[in-house]
């Protein structure tokens, strides 16, 4: 992890922003939308979320009022950087006719304009590394992520109110950022804390009034991480992965099938999930095609849509194939969970499907 030997004063974060603005970064921060924290574009710290909390509990987040001067006392929101890399839709080809009515094929590339993303949080980091490994890191490369990765800028910051619903401290991704960031914060009330992780965010850190931090100040900072991490309840079952594919005919399976909607909420705000569909969008002159990806999920029937029939029919099966991919064999093909800890499916589910509990029964540790 990054010495962070520096204070930057709470008055002083304005020239943050302006300093990556200046390098033509477009900062992206947290702003309260339909009372959720959203990322979207800022140029002034007084747009940040003052004194905002979160409250998170199984299918349901509230944010609150405080008298605090912070800007990142929350957990997270929907979003995590993914939409940002992994588009959830964008054209990946085009086919137009010429005069002669000719069919071309026409290449399309990123709009990978250059982002400052603030108040980053270490699970949205595990959960860019994961999808890192898999679109850029395999074999097969995504030229559309990889574009829009290379000018991303990461201004992480080590989470000090973690939510009911977060156990990143039980899967190790978390509430302290360890690496992929370019600059680490920890807030404290008069300030932040800032160390450098990459060679472009010591460039920045060199251009801002800084001053050393104090060894009080490096001591609230160290509590504010023992007790985000102490705080945290839930956590995954021991040798998960192989406790969901020894039980794979467990009546849990049944029950949680009769709580879920199907709905693909838990897949489309979990930051690791990158299942998508490939569709045509044809104009109705007929002169002209687009072929697009969107995000898709395995909760729906044309996921497993194969040669005529529906593999996974029902919901006790994409409930069920959900949760072993992303705890267990996503392991077997990429080395790693799929899951990093952040809660938000359990957050974000409208009828409020915990998945350490759902894992912890079929381990045996839960009564069912």
């Amino acid at each position: 992890m990054t010495t962070q030997a520096h204070f930057l004063a709470r008055e002083d974060f304005q020239t943050l922003i302006d300093v990556l603005t200046e390098a033509g970064y477009r900062c992206l921060g947290p702003r309260v939308r339909d009372g959720a924290i959203v990322m979207e574009a800022f140029t002034q710290a007084a747009q940040l979320p003052v004194g905002v909390h979160d409250r998170q509990s199984p299918g349901s987040y509230r944010l609150e009022q405080s008298d605090s001067s912070r800007y990142f006392a929350w957990a997270n929101g929907p979003q995590a950087l993914k939409p940002l890399l992994f588009s959830p839709r964008e054209i990946l080809w085009r086919a137009e006719r010429d005069a002669a009515g000719r069919l071309n094929f026409v290449e399309v590339h990123a709009d990978a304009q250059k982002t400052a993303v603030f108040g980053v949080r270490s699970c949205d980091l595990a959960g860019m590394r994961v999808q890192d490994k898999i679109l850029i890191h395999d074999e097969y490369q995504d030229d559309l992520y990889r574009a829009r990765r290379e000018v991303l800028f990461t201004v992480a910051v080590n989470c000090s109110h973690p939510s009911e619903t977060c156990f990143c401290a039980s899967t190790g991704d978390g509430p302290t950022a360890d690496e992929g960031y370019d600059l680490l914060l920890s807030e404290l009330e008069e300030g932040f804390l800032i160390g450098a992780g990459s060679v472009t965010g010591e460039a920045v850190l060199e251009r801002l009034p800084v001053d050393r931090a104090s060894d009080r100040q490096h001591f609230v900072a160290a509590q504010q991480a023992i007790h985000a991490a102490q705080v945290q309840t839930r956590k995954l079952p021991a040798k998960v992965e192989q406790v969901l594919l020894d039980n794979l005919e467990h009546g849990r399976w049944q029950e949680v099938a009769g709580r879920c909607l199907s709905c693909g909420n838990c897949t489309m705000v979990c930051p690791t999930c990158f299942c998508h569909q490939e569709v045509e969008q044809p104009q109705l002159d007929g002169q002209a095609t687009e072929h697009l990806r969107e995000w898709d999920s395995c909760f729906t029937d044309g996921h497993s849509y194969i040669h005529g029939m529906v593999i996974r029919e029902d919901t006790e099966k994409r409930y069920r194939q959900w949760l072993t991919h992303k705890l267990a064999t996503w392991v077997q093909q990429f080395g790693n969970s799929g899951c990093v800890g952040c809660g938000r499916c359990i957050a974000w589910c409208p009828v409020g499907i915990d998945l350490t509990e759902e894992a912890n029964v079929i381990a045996g540790n839960v009564d069912d």
